[in-house]
C-alpha cells in the first residue's frame, strides 16, 4: 500500500466534499457523518463526474446524470442507470453494471491520507 497525503483535515469539514488529483487520478473525498471517503470521481457508465452527486442516509452516491448509486464504502453498484424512465432499461443493455474504486483512508497528524 502507498499512503498519500492528499489534503489537511480541516479542509474538508463534515458533510463536505472535494476533488483531489491523486497520481493521475481524480479521487473524490466525501466527509459524511465523519467518516470519510475516498472513492474514484468517475461514474463508470459515461465517466461523469460524481461530484454533485446526492449523498444519501444509506451512505451511497448517485451519479447526477443517470442516477447509477454506489455504496461509498465498498464502491459496489447499488442501482445501475434509473434515469430517464424508460431509456434507462435500454441503455443499461449496452452498458454492464459496474463498481467504483473506493480508496483506504485515514487522519493523522490533523491531515487526509489514501491509499492508492
Amino acid at each position: 500500500m502507498n499512503w498519500i497525503k492528499v489534503i489537511a483535515e480541516n479542509e474538508l469539514p463534515p458533510n463536505q466534499r472535494k476533488v483531489v488529483k491523486v497520481e493521475n487520478r481524480s479521487i473524490l473525498l466525501v466527509n459524511q457523518n465523519n467518516q470519510i471517503y475516498a472513492l474514484e470521481n468517475s461514474c463508470p457508465h459515461m465517466k461523469v463526474s460524481l461530484e454533485k452527486g446526492k449523498i444519501t442516509d444509506e451512505g451511497t452516491i448517485v451519479c447526477p446524470f443517470h442516477r447509477s448509486a454506489f455504496e461509498m464504502s465498498t464502491g459496489k453498484c447499488t442501482a445501475w442507470i434509473t434515469f430517464p424512465p424508460g431509456v434507462s432499461k435500454v441503455m443499461g443493455m449496452f452498458s454492464k453494471e459496474k463498481d467504483i474504486a473506493v480508496f483506504p483512508t485515514r487522519v493523522e497528524e490533523g491531515n487526509i491520507w489514501i491509499s492508492v
